[in-house]
């Protein structure tokens, strides 16, 4: 029988107690890089929710990597402590904690959202924002730095020692982000990556630097862990990244040791055409997923039980990542499983039951 959206999900040794999972989602509200009492109440209320595996936003690996100078960070051992205080409370409510490592290349350094979002050029001279190319995102953002051989190393390096310092912090999944015009999809997308060396050119060139990430990752992350990929399937601009080189750089990655590619898109052209509707990224998950013969997980817009289920049932992914929706709701997989048995007939009685996936907290049982 095919799997369902509340039937578990085994990544190598770690096992996901349903297919739902909190999708990386900024909070602009860390100091420094350090996670905060914000952290743990916002990730921790969606471990108590249901959901079966929580990942952090973006994670800096370089200081300079950062979408915003209050986003998280773990370029950093004394990142560790704070961070190791989520995984704790994740775990402890029954989810799996997992990390998205990244660097923002030459969308660095911008403010938060609700002040604007724009390129902190104030702060241009002493914030370094680099990329395999001069080549700058839009009008008016600043030209990035194109990196030598030697900063591409130190780079490998930064992931290689943020992918240490998460297993410190007991996360049990990283996944790396190569996705939204951030620098790894910097450079597997000819949009951005205008380089002539070993770097750019070629789709093997292009694709090299994420490779070489998932390389460095996997020489110290343990094998019983699982490792995850976010990839922008598709520019949607003529000349871009196409779901076509997404589905041959994940058969490579599978190779390398990923177990799952996050099937989004986007993020490395202004002027992209995005044609968004419910569940519109959701074909990239399934065609991935037939053509690699790898685990996908398949997000943006989804917002109904019932639409995330058949997404699972209908193998079109492995797992479903919510974000607005959970930002909203953050018990929507307890109140997804009670709507699906519901309109599958079934008893309407406590989640709190042994038929259940999750356990609520005897604190939240009267409401539920």
């Amino acid at each position: 029988m095919a799997p369902s959206l509340f039937d578990p999900l085994t990544l190598r040794s770690v096992q996901l107690r349903n297919r739902i999972g909190v999708s990386p989602m900024c909070q602009y509200s860390a100091l420094d890089g350090y996670a905060n009492d914000w952290h743990l109440v916002h990730l921790g209320a969606r471990a108590i929710g249901g959901a079966g595996l929580i990942i952090t936003e973006a994670t800096a690996v370089q200081a300079h990597g950062r979408i915003s100078p209050q986003d998280l960070g773990i370029w950093s051992d004394s990142h560790v402590e704070g961070l190791e205080r989520l995984t704790r409370f994740i775990t402890n409510y029954g989810a799996v904690p997992g990390i998205q490592l990244a660097h923002a290349g030459r969308k660095a350094n911008t403010s938060r959202p609700w002040a604007g979002g724009q390129p902190n050029l104030d702060t241009h001279g002493t914030w370094r924002i680099v990329g395999p190319s001069a080549v700058p995102f839009k009008e008016g953002h600043p030209t990035p730095h194109a990196l030598s051989l030697n900063e591409i190393g130190e780079i490998k390096l930064a992931f290689r020692r943020a992918a240490q310092r998460a297993y410190e912090a007991r996360f049990k999944l990283i996944e790396v982000h190569a996705a939204h015009g951030y620098l790894l999809h910097n450079f597997y997308s000819p949009l951005a990556n205008l380089r002539t060396d070993a770097y750019g050119g070629s789709f093997e060139n292009r694709t090299r630097l994420l490779i070489e990430v998932v390389d460095e990752i996997r020489s110290v992350w343990p094998d019983e862990l699982p490792l995850a990929v976010r990839l922008s399937c598709s520019d949607w601009i003529e000349g871009g990244w196409t779901i076509e080189d997404t589905i041959a750089l994940a058969k490579r990655l599978k190779q390398a040791g990923v177990d799952l590619i996050d099937c989004s898109s986007g993020g490395n052209a202004a002027n992209a055409k995005v044609p968004s509707g419910p569940g519109y990224q959701v074909p990239f998950a399934e065609a991935v997923r037939r053509e690699a013969k790898i685990a996908t997980a398949a997000v943006g817009l989804i917002t109904e039980p019932a639409q995330a289920n058949e997404i699972v049932c209908s193998g079109q992914a492995d797992v479903v990542l919510l974000g607005r929706e959970v930002l909203r709701d953050p018990y929507w997989p307890l109140h997804a499983e009670r709507a699906l048995k519901t309109s599958a007939g079934e008893s309407s009685t406590s989640t709190s039951t042994s038929s259940s996936t999750i356990l609520v907290p005897p604190q939240y049982a009267r409401a539920f």
